[in-house]
């Protein structure tokens, strides 16, 4: 039998970038979610995929939502992350953000990427669900750091590249 706490302490010693994935339901209410489970699935069609606790607060927004769009966080914002991580209400007039051109979903300035997808598959995942998007746009920045997670805490990306 494995330890829970151990699992969670030995993938904690994985890096992951940092995303919130945000969604907008037919009923305009707006949604999100701190991510570190984000990854490319396939590039032809170009998939991506990422999970989610069964247990979230925003979890049915997601099982029911059309579209998403992944914000892939920049460095400087960690406190963004903080807020979709909680599980309090999202203090979205306190935001600033843009509805995403073709999926009408959050778009935080900043980022260091964009990605807009259709929802394409939910599976089960044991305590979690996994969410299969079909990327109908994206928007690379050229410049920037990525947020990342490793060993429970925020961190920066080095510059300097292992030879």
């Amino acid at each position: 039998m494995i330890d829970a706490r151990a699992f969670r302490d030995t993938l904690g010693r994985v890096p992951t970038g940092v995303s919130v994935i945000t969604t907008k339901g037919a009923d305009g209410a707006l949604d999100g979610v701190t991510v570190g489970s984000f990854s490319s699935l396939s590039l032809d069609p170009p998939l991506v995929l990422w999970s989610l606790d069964k247990r979230a607060n925003c979890y049915r927004a997601f099982v029911d939502c059309k579209a998403f769009v992944v914000n892939v966080l920049a460095e400087d914002q960690s406190e963004l992350s903080r807020i979709f991580s909680s599980k309090t209400d999202r203090p979205w007039s306190d935001l600033e953000f843009a509805l995403a051109p073709q999926t009408g979903a959050p778009q935080f300035p900043g980022c260091c990427a964009y990605l807009e997808c259709a929802a394409e598959a939910v599976h089960p995942g044991g305590d979690h669900t996994i969410f299969i998007g079909r990327v109908l746009r994206l928007e690379p920045a050229m410049a920037g750091r990525p947020l990342l997670h490793f060993g429970g805490a925020y961190r920066r990306l080095d510059d300097d590249p292992v030879a």
